[in-house]
Formats: C-alpha cells, structure tokens, sequence
C-alpha cells in the first residue's frame, strides 16, 4: 500500500519537478557511465526482463505484484528496509556528486577572472610598445635625412684610403719579405707575397710594380730552397714538417715530387724495422737444454702404459714437444708491431695530414692532390706490409711444436688487433685483410699439425701396447718366461708382470681421449671470447665445423679405423708379424668408440665450437659405421690368425709323422695338449674384453657325447669288421647320405662380438685344417688308433668353447671317418681303452 501511494503521490508531481529529477537521474547515468538505454558501454547488454529493478524497462507494478505474490510479510518487509537504505545511498552520492562540481565551478570562475585582469594589463603595455616604437621610426628617418649628403663623401674618403694603404703595402714588401726570412718567420712571408702577388701580376706593365716584382720573386727563391733543405733534413717535428710542406705547396712546388719526397725518406726508416726482422730469422737456434724443452706430456694427460717398457710418449719422440726458439713468436711479433707497424702508421698519418686531409683552397683545389697523394700511399703501403707479411709467415712456419699454443694465439691476436689501426687510417686498403688471411691460414696448418700430433702419438702408443704384450713375463718361481700374444692375460702359470689386456685398452683408450681434449682445448684458445679475430666469420662457422670437427676430430676418429684396419692387410703362414692380442686389443678399442666414444667425443666438440650444423658435416653414424666395420674386419682377423697358429701345429704334427708304421697308441699326443692349452689361454683373453655370448644348450653329459658318435651305428656300420676295402662303396655312400642332413659348416664365417663365437671360429679353423691334413695321408691300424684317441681327447676339451657342440662332433667324426677311409687296416680301438688313455694322458 505505501507503495501504491508512493507511485500515484509521484504521478501527481509537476512536470517541472519532474524534469528537475530526469536531469538529476541524466548526471547519475553520466557519473556511472551508463548510456541513454542503461547500458553500461563496456558491459553486455542487460535482459529485458521488466521486474530487473535495475534494468532500463523496469516496470514497478509488475515487480510488487511479483513481490506481494511470491515473498511473505517479513520478506516484504525486509525488502522494503533495503531499498530505502539504497535510496539513502544514492541520494547521498548525488549530493556529494553535486558539491564536488560546485567546487570545481567555483574554482574555474576565479580562474577566467583573473585571466581577464592579466589581459587588460597585456592589452595597456601593447599600446604603450606600440606608441614607443612609432616616436623611435620618426627619429631615425629625421637623423637619416641629415647625413645624407655628408655619406657619399666619407665613402669617397674611405676608399682613397684602402688605395694609399695598399699602395704603401707594395712599395714596403721587398723590406718586410727581407725581414720576415732572417726571423725565418715563413708562413708570414708566403702570406704577404700571396696577397700582393696578384695585383703585382696585374701591374706588371708599370715599371716602378715591376721592380717591386722582380725583388719580390727573388726573396720568394730563396725562401723556397730554404723550406726544401729542411723538408728534405726532416729533424724538424711534425708540426715544422706539416708547415712547410703547406708553404711549399703555396709555392707551387710539384705536389707528387714532395709526395715521393716524404715516402722515400719514411721508408728508409721501416727499411730499418724488417731488417731487424730479418735478422731475428736467420739467426741460428741456440742450443737445446732441459730448461729450454717445453715438454707437454703430463698436460695432455698421456698415460702411461703400467708396466710397459717405455712410456706411451717418450720425450726424444713426442710431437708435442714445443721447438727451442731465439725468439718467442709473441716477442717477435710485439717488435714488429711495436717498431714497423707502429712507424707505419705514424707515417701514414702524418702524409694523410700533410697531403690528403689538409683543405684545398685556390689554386690547390684544382690540382686534385688528394687523389694523387692517396694512391702513392696506397702502393707505399702494399709494398712494405708484403714484405712484413712474409717475414710474419716464415716466423709461423716455425712453430712446429703443438705444444702450448697459448703464445701463439696472443701473438696472432695482438698482429691482428695492431693492424686494424691500419684499417681505421687508411680505409680501402687490403692490409687488414691480408693479416686476417694470415691468422686463418695460421689456424688451418694449427689445425694440420695437431692432427698429424695426435697421429703420431696414436702410432706410438700402439707401438707401446705391443712392446708391453711382447715383455717377458715372471712365473711364481722367479723365472723369466717369454709371454706370447696368445697367451696375455692368462692366469694360468704364475703372476704376471705385465698388465693384462684391460688394463692396456683402458689405458691406451683414455690416453687417447685425454689427448683429443687437450687438443681441442688448445684449438679451442682460437675461438675464446677476448680475441679479436674469433668474431671474424671464418672463426664463427668454417673454422668450427670444416676445421676442428671435420679437419681434426673427425679426421683423427677416421685414421683410428683405417690404420686399425692395416693390421688386416697383413698376411704369412702366422698372421704376419701384428701379435693377435694386439688385434684383439685393437678390435674391442674400435667397438667401444662405435657404441659411446665417438658420439661423446663430436658431442664434446659440438657444445665447446658451437658447431653450427647448417653446414655440411660428417654424421655420427657414419663414423660409428667406420668404426664397427673395423672393429669386425680385427676381429675377423684375429680369429684366423689364431686359427692358422693352432692349425700349423696341426699341419705339422701331421705331415712329421709316419701313420702307417706307428706304434699302437698308449697316450695323447703332445700336439694335441698344446692345442687344448692354447684354446684355453684364447678363450681367457677373449673373454677379457668380450662378453661371454650365447650357447645353444648343451647335453647332460657332454664329455660323453663325442664317444658316442662314434659308438653309434654310423660308426658300427663304419668300423664293423665287415669294413674291408673292397667295398668301400657303401661306407662312402652312407656319409655322404649323412652330411646331406647335416647343416652346411662356414669356416670363415664373421664372428660376433662375444668369446663364444671368437672361439667358435677359431676351433672351426683348426679342426677344418686336421681335416684336410688327414685326408692327405694314409694311416694304418695305429694311426686311426692315435687319430682316435686324439679326437676324443678334443673332444673332452673344446665342446665347452664353442656355441653349439655338435659343430665339434661333426668336424671331429668327419676327422676320424676320413682317416678310416685312408686306413690300409681299419681296426678301431675298443671305447673303453680310449677313455682309459685320455683320462690318463
């Protein structure tokens, strides 16, 4: 109800009351920044609903029809006591509002007042300015009028009087010039001639200006002769020097003449600077002593071999070794910079000053001196820093030690830095990038020589490796024994004194590594941040990619496999004179590279150069590809070099003995013990680097096996007593129908990476080669006996080396059945005293 009569109270309202409060409600909307709809602008556009009391089409009886329905008293109530509070708020605001604009009315009012008052004040002055400067123009036009007439006559005055005083110029030169040369004050005399000269010139034709002329002209030669004698004495400082010259040039001296003149009398001077130069070089080298070797083994981290006979780098042979000098190349350099580069640019300076940079006023200008002036230094120039070039090169061409190349570098930097101020006097000229030419061909055969270092030191420490597997070793008796390639890194006989085979690969390895980082650590100074030339393009990209990766690291990385793989090439009844352990050593070095080496070694150089790999640049894997393939072609190699060594044995215990005439067989022959031996020390040395490897299953009772072959009924059919030579048809026919269900046997198949197949190859070799040798001889009775008790000795022994035994069964039977066909009585002997004489022998 209060609200009803609220609504119809404010529908009874005049219109002027109510324009008043829409003006009002106008302000509250601008004030909120709501728009004429009760939009706000940066807001969404509001619903439409007409019970939103906030909303532009809010509809009051709509919204207490609405309230009265869904709310109770209390709700009503409450909703009543917030509105009349809101009201509150809002009117307080609208009053704040409105006292806030009030002030701010206020406070422009009294601005605009007194901007009035100071325009009035403005206005006042203006007219007063205005009035001075009228009274100010009548003066002057007044004064003006006055003196017009007395003007034309003081210019009149004024100009006889320029012409008297120069007439007494001229009549007084000949004495002033006279005077001027005994106080040898030369820049006043050339001064007063030029500023008579031309009206002299002029007035020649009088006789009284032509005397005047004549002694003028004869003062001026003797002048100039003067300035000549002490242009050409040149004591005088630069100053004096620069003086004269420009007189001279007023003078109308020949301009190129004094040019050639200067240049002549400064290159006697630099002539002096690389004769110095020169001399240095071709003095002798003085003695080497101890003090004066820098010997760089222990900073490269050589390791040594333990043990060995010999370091890895002896210091008569190590290419690390710096070169005794006369001279550092850093003091070399320094006094070439300091004495000739330093005199060259003083003299290039002062020409410029004296002939180039100096202004040309007159007759000068027209002449065009600079020009001329500039390609006579340009040539001077190029001739004396080609032959300074050439005495730097031959001094670089000396440093052959890769030592430390810390003083190298800083001579190369501190060249580079000195002959910039060449390029900041003389620009255009192609000094500065010839020196740039130099450090870069320096860096290139740096890069040369520490890859042939490094090549060099690979050789040698190998042939370290292979005199500590040729020392001799102790046995727990005290003893010396000769230790053979075969057997390093036995247990087997006594305590060894020399290093086993791990030992040597890890020691020769990090050698190896320690080396490369100290090489790149070296080349690495070329690039450090504080050398000038680092920033040049060629040290930001080729140098790093083309040069340290792909010239010394990559090239060093391809030289280990291909001089690896020369100990392939060799050849001979015994594998050639490479020892097989060497080969051996050599094969698992090149793995370990494939598999971390490599990728650790061009990461290493990737992340110290930043190599940017936008250019061309061997990939990893196709180092780590090289490396596998030589790793593979060692290992092949070293299993038939070992083959071939047990296989001659064979050979000969074959082809010495008589087989028909032998006696009957009471134990194992000693060849065949050797073999055993040999075997084992192989499969112990293999196994020291290698990993074990995978074998087929094996039968319970091995050791049995083999016998039983030769028990069964192939050989029952093979031995019987029906055996005779005249029908050897069927036997022949019966092994032959076996090996067409026996699996085909590669000897020279390539082997793995694990002691099982390295063995496995080896034993294939061997027993292949006692095949072929039985099959050339005949045997009697007691031949085949012994065959068959070698056999079966062989058998005991090597089934446990090879990945599938029945590899040895079958080359063991195939051994024992050729030897049976060849047998002019075969009569095998019974199992049981076969196993008697083995288990004895």
């Amino acid at each position: 109800m209060d609200t009803d009569l609220g609504v119809s109270a404010s529908s009874a309202l005049p219109e002027s009351e109510v324009a008043r409060k829409r003006r009002v409600h106008g302000m509250l909307k601008l004030y909120y920044g709501i728009n004429d709809e009760g939009k706000a602008a940066a807001e969404e556009p509001e619903s439409q609903d007409p019970c939103d009391i906030n909303g532009p089409h809010f509809d009051p009886e709509l919204y207490l029809n609405k309230l009265r329905k869904e709310c109770s008293l209390t709700e009503l109530m409450d909703q009543e006591s917030c509105m009349v509070k809101q009201i509150r708020s809002l009117d307080s605001d609208m009053q704040t509002l409105v006292y806030e604009n009030y002030n701010k009315f206020i406070s422009a009012t009294d601005t605009i007042r007194k901007m009035k008052n100071d325009f009035k004040k403005m206005e006042d002055e203006m007219d007063c300015l205005s009035a001075n400067m009228a009274a100010i123009t009548e003066f002057s036009a007044r004064i003006s009028g006055t003196l017009q007439d007395q003007h034309t006559q003081i210019t009149k005055l004024s100009g006889v009087h320029t012409l008297l005083r120069k007439l007494q110029f001229l009549f007084e030169l000949p004495a002033r010039l006279n005077k001027c040369l005994e106080l040898q004050a030369y820049a006043q005399a050339v001064s007063s001639h030029r500023r008579a000269r031309s009206v002299l010139q002029q007035y020649s034709h009088m006789p009284s200006f032509r005397g005047i002329q004549d002694d003028c002209h004869a003062i001026m030669e003797q002048l100039a002769q003067q300035l000549r004698q002490k242009f050409r004495d040149g004591g005088s400082s630069a100053k004096d020097l620069s003086e004269c010259v420009e007189l001279l040039l007023q003078l109308d001296e020949p301009a190129e003449e004094l040019c050639d003149k200067f240049l002549s009398h400064a290159q006697s001077r630099l002539d002096a600077d690389l004769q110095g130069l020169e001399a240095e070089l071709c003095k002798p080298a003085p003695a080497s002593g101890p003090s004066m070797v820098l010997d760089l083994s222990s900073k490269l981290s050589a390791t040594p071999v333990v043990g060995s006979p010999t370091d890895f780098v002896s210091p008569t042979s190590n290419p690390f070794l710096s070169p005794t000098s006369k001279m550092d190349i850093l003091e070399f350099i320094d006094r070439g910079c300091n004495e000739f580069v330093s005199n060259l640019c003083l003299v290039i300076a002062s020409y410029q000053e004296l002939f180039i940079n100096r202004p040309q006023e007159g007759d000068l200008a027209s002449k065009n001196i600079p020009q001329m002036a500039s390609g006579k230094l340009h040539t001077f120039v190029n001739s004396l820093a080609a032959r300074y070039f050439s005495l730097v090169e031959r001094r670089i061409q000396e440093e052959k030690g890769v030592g430390d190349n810390s003083l190298l570098v800083r001579a190369l930097d501190r060249f580079h830095r000195r002959l910039q101020a060449i390029s900041k006097l003389l620009p255009g000229s192609a000094v500065p990038s010839q020196g740039t030419e130099i450090v870069v061909q320096a860096a290139r055969e740096r890069i040369k020589q520490y890859l042939s270092a490094l090549q060099s030191f690979y050789l040698d420490s190998l042939t370290d490796v292979r005199q500590a597997l040729a020392a001799p070793r102790l046995s727990l008796g005290g003893s010396a024994v000769p230790a053979s390639g075969t057997l390093l890194g036995s247990s087997t006989g006594g305590k060894d004194a020399t290093p086993s085979l791990p030992e040597l690969l890890s020691s020769l390895s990090a050698s190896i590594l320690n080396q490369i980082k100290s090489v790149l650590a070296s080349v690495h100074l070329f690039t450090a941040k504080d050398i000038t030339f680092s920033n040049k393009p060629y040290f930001k990209g080729e140098f790093c990619s083309q040069g340290v990766r792909e010239g010394l690291v990559v090239s060093f990385i391809k030289f280990i496999c291909q001089s690896s793989r020369q100990f392939c090439e060799s050849a001979g009844d015994r594998g050639g004179s490479t020892p097989p352990a060497l080969l051996l050593l050599l094969s698992r070095l090149c793995l370990d590279y494939e598999t971390s080496t490599i990728s650790y070694i061009l990461t290493l150089t990737d992340e110290q150069f930043l190599v940017q790999h936008h250019i061309p640049v061997t990939p990893v894997t196709a180092l780590c590809s090289e490396a596998r393939e030589a790793a593979q072609k060692l290992l092949n190699h070293y299993v038939k070099v070992q083959g071939l060594i047990i296989s001659q044995m064979l050979r000969k215990s074959v082809e010495t003995r008589d087989w028909v005439n032998t006696i009957e067989p009471r134990n194992v022959r000693a060849v065949m013990k050797r073999v055993v031996e040999d075997t084992t020390s192989i499969d112990v040395q293999v196994g020291l680097l290698y990993e074990e490897g995978v074998r087929k299953a094996h039968s319970s009772d091995s050791s049995k096996r083999t016998f039983s072959v030769y028990s069964s009924s192939r050989q029952q059919v093979r031995y019987a007593p029906s055996y005779t030579p005249s029908a050897p048809m069927d036997t022949n026919l019966l092994s032959n129908i076996h090996k067409l269900f026996s699996e085909r046997i590669d000897i020279f198949s390539p082997v793995e990476f694990n002691k099982v197949s390295v063995l496995t190859g080896i034993i294939k070799i061997s027993l292949k080669t006692f095949l072929e040798c039985v099959r050339l001889r005949t045997f009697g009775r007691y031949g085949l006996q012994q065959i068959q008790v070698d056999c079966h000795y062989l058998q005991m022994y090597l089934w446990r080396f090879v990945s599938d035994e029945n590899l040895v069964h079958f080359l063991l039977d195939e051994i024992v059945g050729s030897a049976a066909h060849r047998c002019l009585d075969p009569a095998p002997m019974e199992q049981s005293v076969i196993e008697v004489i083995c288990e004895r022998g």
